[in-house]
């Protein structure tokens, strides 16, 4: 170990030495997190695969609009109804729609299940090697190993093979896998870590995703049809974001440097780990137990909107003044995620004899923008977004929190795989934004003379 002492004379010397004056991003109009002053993002790329629809700039102005998110032109709303209309599964279409940008008939929808179910088991020797024999704490570590490792088990003879065919290959093979290895790694952490028993079941190639996930965490292996269906909707929504998300950009950034899919995939893996990208989840759901906790009667709108309040003010929460589940960088109407995971949420709450939770969760969306609104009076309109009800439909389907964000990286790694295959079909040079050097050239001083 270091010693403390040390540690905080240096760190503090860093933050002299790194710090930027505020006023010098100003001055030189750097676009700060590749952000215009407007909120909209600088466009960097253009991509076929999916869009964020949240507003429309008419006469330079940005007006808001009603939230839509598009799997290759096409409506996710739509994606999602079909599925439910025809009473199957929808998520592996969604994934067959963002790879090869079309839907598959009812032929190739059945061909991409199997080749997606040929990959479900893991060998025994990768199973050992890459994820029992070295548990890790953080699951979304432990999948990110689990990938970098499968490098060493590429049977093409050519891991580096930049070719569209190769790529493809790797790509249905890390789809079709990833949910067992985010399941294993979560048992291998419970067991090795947290003292509980080792369960490691087999997937079955015939189930979809969100019916193996819910096999591969249960004791039992068992779920209802309502459990299995919210599940996949989960997936479904997901799986694409658009390229300019931080994971899907990473896969843009480290995919220009022509390296193999397997690394672009785990710094993909681990930009998502990021409490900034995935993971509000969690806050949401630690700060739905903070209301419970420290309300006289968590029904009562009326206490609800002042905790609500408190933590506006900086006054309750975490002292960041944010209340989780409302806002996004782009959606301010709405966000179509979570209205069409409330309806799943609601339903599944019924079931399971938890709509006062429920009603919690709606009270939020329903108060809390009013009280964004008060403490930012500028500030763009606000709604509920994807996580409010994300982690409450997890709680529900008994799946444990390590797996929140792991779950969300299993959805959207056909997306990753996706813009990975854009960017070497456009053959685009290596990203290299540039950066501006604000120090002063100094003489190099001899040792002795320092």
């Amino acid at each position: 170990m270091l010693d403390e002492n040390w540690l905080k004379k240096q760190a503090a010397t860093i933050r002299k030495a790194d710090t930027i004056d505020p006023a010098l991003w100003r001055k030189y109009n750097v676009k700060r997190g590749l952000r215009n002053d407007d909120g909209t993002g600088v466009l960097v790329g253009l991509t076929t695969i999916g869009n964020v629809h949240g507003y429309v700039v008419s006469e330079g102005e940005k007006q808001a609009v009603p939230g839509e998110l598009f799997y290759r032109g096409i409506n996710v709303s739509d994606i999602a109804a079909g599925a439910r209309r025809e009473h199957r599964f929808g998520y592996e279409e969604a994934a067959y729609l963002l790879l090869f940008g079309d839907l598959p008939t009812r032929e190739q929808l059945e061909d991409w299940n199997g080749k997606l179910g040929r990959y479900r088991r893991l060998s025994d020797g990768f199973k050992e090697n890459a994820i029992m024999s070295n548990p890790s704490r953080d699951v979304m570590n432990a999948m990110a190993r689990a990938i970098l490792f499968s490098y060493a088990f590429d049977e093409s003879g050519d891991p580096d093979d930049l070719s569209v065919e190769k790529c493809l290959a790797q790509s249905v093979e890390i789809i079709g896998c990833l949910p067992t290895i985010a399941a294993y790694s979560y048992q291998a952490k419970a067991h090795y870590h947290l003292g509980q028993s080792l369960m490691l079941r087999n997937p079955d190639p015939a189930k979809s995703t969100a019916e193996n996930i819910l096999s591969l965490i249960r004791e039992d292996g068992r779920y209802t049809k309502l459990e299995a269906e919210t599940l996949d909707l989960a997936l479904i929504l997901h799986a694409e974001h658009g390229g300019g998300n931080n994971s899907s950009f990473t896969t843009h950034v480290v995919t220009s440097a022509y390296t193999d899919i397997y690394s672009s995939v785990a710094a993909s893996i681990l930009s998502l780990k990021g409490r900034r990208h995935g993971g509000a989840n969690l806050r949401v759901m630690r700060q739905m137990d903070e209301i419970r906790e420290n309300t006289g009667d968590w029904r009562d709108p009326s206490e609800v909107e002042d905790y609500l309040r408190k933590i506006s003010n900086k006054k309750a929460g975490d002292g960041t003044g944010l209340i989780y589940g409302l806002g996004h960088a782009v959606y301010t109407i709405s966000d179509p995620r979570a209205q069409l995971l409330k309806v799943k949420a609601e339903k599944l709450a019924r079931e399971k004899g938890r709509m006062d939770e429920m009603r919690l969760f709606e009270l939020v969306e329903e108060l809390g923008p009013t009280i964004i609104r008060e403490a930012h009076p500028r500030a763009e309109a606000v709604c509920a977004n994807v996580d409010l009800y994300s982690g409450f439909v997890y709680e529900m389907l008994g799946i444990p929190k390590d797996l929140y964000t792991p779950l969300f990286a299993v959805a959207r790694c056909v997306s990753w795989c996706a813009h990975r295959m854009e960017e070497l079909v456009n053959q685009g040079p290596i990203i290299r934004p540039a950066y501006k050097p604000i120090y002063h050239e100094r003489k190099y001083v001899k040792l002795a003379d320092r």
